[in-house]
């Protein structure tokens, strides 16, 4: 941490609901981040976290003893709350014109904010980051403080939950071009911020569609496969592969799984996938950032793996498991993957990516 000692003090906006509470249960004992402040909806605001979530408390893990009885602020006021910390995690549910506005209004604070929404994907001056696979965007944050005119601020955002399956398995094989992928994903219910207990009539069903999830399936992976433009302010969109998606809401309780096929430009051997797959690290890896995953890809050879019950753990939930490599008769290639979708996913992936700009130098203490 640049040979400082001081943990960063963090905010946690959205820290009552799901992803929130994922947040919050990943930073107890980080090395390097500490949570200092928590704020939600006006319904929680006053009370303490253990008060805003009795009988809506999600995880597994027990709520941090450390977290009990700290007071919920009111993510409507967010001046002093953003005065207190060095960064925030956003894990909000309201409209996206209104996320759009509140994080750049915490930017403007000269707050950086690691997002977990999709209102500021398409930003351009916004990286999108996936840490092992594209962390040169991050150089888009130079270009948005120019924007919004402030020193220390940024917004940097993750991307959809489901895409982080399947796209950190085709990064390696970019040098082989892929031309048309086929995938279809089944997301576990904890991707709508549901358990069972929730959404009783889920169990033992399939619903066969998720609100905007397959033109972001079809989509985000251009940018995250994207280059930078000329003046270094935006992404110029990957003009392969072409994507179709089909998105399922499936009887899973965490971990989201694809199913892909592929066509390469040049169609690589059985061998060198495997080869790429087990060689393949990011910077998180190489700098051994707290909460990168080794390996960060690893494929069974089981033709029953990878299963979210067994596998979505895999690196503390920040793997991703790839099973089932087979010929296609109607593409090249196809396999399975899996990934755990509210901590690669969500938490743990904006966790990691501001591990990654910590490494980087975007993100300082106050």
């Amino acid at each position: 941490m640049n040979g400082q000692t001081r943990p960063f003090s963090v905010g946690v906006i959205g820290g009552t609901g799901y992803v929130g509470q994922r947040f919050l249960t990943l930073l107890e004992d980080h090395p390097w981040f500490s949570v200092r402040r928590i704020a939600a909806s006006s319904r929680s605001a006053g009370k303490t976290l253990a008060e805003a979530t009795e009988g809506r408390w999600k995880m597994e893990t027990p709520m941090p003893e450390s977290l009990r009885d700290m007071r919920v602020d009111d993510l409507m006021d967010l001046e002093p709350f953003c005065a207190d910390v060095d960064f925030v995690f956003c894990a909000v549910d309201m409209k996206k014109e209104d996320i759009r506005s509140m994080e750049e209004d915490i930017a403007r604070l000269e707050t950086p904010v690691i997002s977990n929404n999709s209102a500021h994907r398409w930003t351009p001056d916004v990286p999108v980051m996936v840490p092992e696979l594209n962390a040169d965007h991050a150089v888009l944050i130079e270009a948005q403080r120019r924007r919004l005119g402030i020193r220390n601020g940024f917004i940097a955002a993750k991307p959809n939950c489901s895409i982080q399956s399947y796209v950190p398995a085709l990064h390696p094989l970019r040098a082989f071009g892929p031309s048309v992928l086929m995938v279809s994903t089944c997301q576990a219910i904890s991707g709508a911020g549901k358990t069972f207990q929730d959404w009783p009539e889920m169990e033992r069903n399939l619903i066969p569609f998720i609100g905007g999830e397959e033109e972001k399936s079809e989509q985000e992976p251009l940018r995250i496969w994207g280059t930078l433009s000329a003046d270094a302010a935006g992404v110029d969109l990957a003009g392969s592969p072409v994507i179709s998606a089909n998105c399922y809401r499936v009887a899973v309780a965490e971990g989201h799984t694809a199913a892909v096929a592929v066509r390469f430009d040049r169609k690589p051997s059985r061998e060198e996938i495997l080869s790429r797959w087990a060689t393949f690290e990011g910077i998180p890896q190489v700098a051994g950032l707290p909460s990168a995953p080794k390996p960060f890809l690893r494929y069974f050879e089981e033709n029953t793996r990878p299963q979210p019950i067994l596998d979505r753990d895999m690196g503390k939930g920040m793997g991703i498991a790839i099973g089932r490599l087979r010929e296609d008769p109607v593409l090249d290639w196809k396999f399975t993957c899996l990934s755990h979708n509210t901590i690669r996913g969500a938490a743990g992936g904006a966790i990691l990516t501001a591990e990654l700009l910590v490494h980087l130098g975007y993100l300082v203490r106050k």
